[in-house]
């Protein structure tokens, strides 16, 4: 299937190797482009910008150009449909994430050679999504969910890799990571100078872990 294909190896390949991702919402483009370059400096390497209105836009747009100064890349989130699919794709970002499950969304983004990321929160949304050739999902909210759930979805769907998003910090991510969990997502911690430098030690961590399976 081309969206497994797009989606699926995608992710395995950008997104496994850092576990942390930084989701930076409703900030104006300068603050989003201060707190992205916080980010890359501990070790990030994919920032997510939410979309949920066309104000959002802008920043998406100034994170890209700074991103692609860094040869790093940009995702858009909060895609509920296709005319944000449309913006984000007219930035030139690499992937999307939603808040839901939505084929067509799924469809579209894997046509355009774009990595859809869609959120789950259901053992029948787990089974949605790897119908559709997806072998990864986002857990959202995850906070309400909490790191049980992904532990105990990895049980029948072993397959699937999750990425943690809503309400996620430095203080509880690792106990996600620690659950099953692939990526989480984080964004206050990238504003917190305390936070800032968990994270640096937790993507460093996880640098030595790949360089000893190596």
């Amino acid at each position: 299937m081309i969206h497994s294909t797009v989606a699926s190896e995608w992710f395995s390949e950008g997104f496994f190797r850092v576990p942390v991702i930084a989701v930076l919402r409703g900030l104006s483009a300068d603050e989003s482009v201060r707190l992205s370059e916080r980010a890359w400096a501990a070790g990030v390497e994919h920032v997510e910008i939410p979309i949920q209105t066309p104000a959002a836009v802008p920043a998406l747009r100034a994170v890209a150009a700074a991103a692609a100064a860094h040869g790093l890349l940009i995702g858009a989130g909060t895609v509920t449909t296709l005319e944000q699919l449309d913006a984000a794709a007219g930035v030139g970002v690499s992937f999307t994430v939603s808040p839901g499950l939505d084929p067509e969304i799924v469809l579209e983004s894997a046509r355009r050679g774009i990595a859809h990321l869609p959120a789950v929160a259901t053992a029948s949304e787990i089974l949605q999504a790897r119908a559709l050739g997806l072998h990864w999902a986002k857990i959202f909210p995850a906070s309400v969910l909490g790191p049980q759930w992904a532990r105990a979805m990895k049980g029948p769907y072993p397959e699937m890799n999750f990425v943690a998003t809503g309400g996620l910090t430095a203080v509880n991510a690792p106990e996600f990571l620690a659950n099953g969990v692939s990526v989480v997502g984080l964004s206050s911690a990238f504003a917190d100078d305390i936070q800032l430098e968990t994270v640096r030690r937790m993507i460093a961590a996880s640098r030595e872990v790949a360089s000893t399976l190596a």
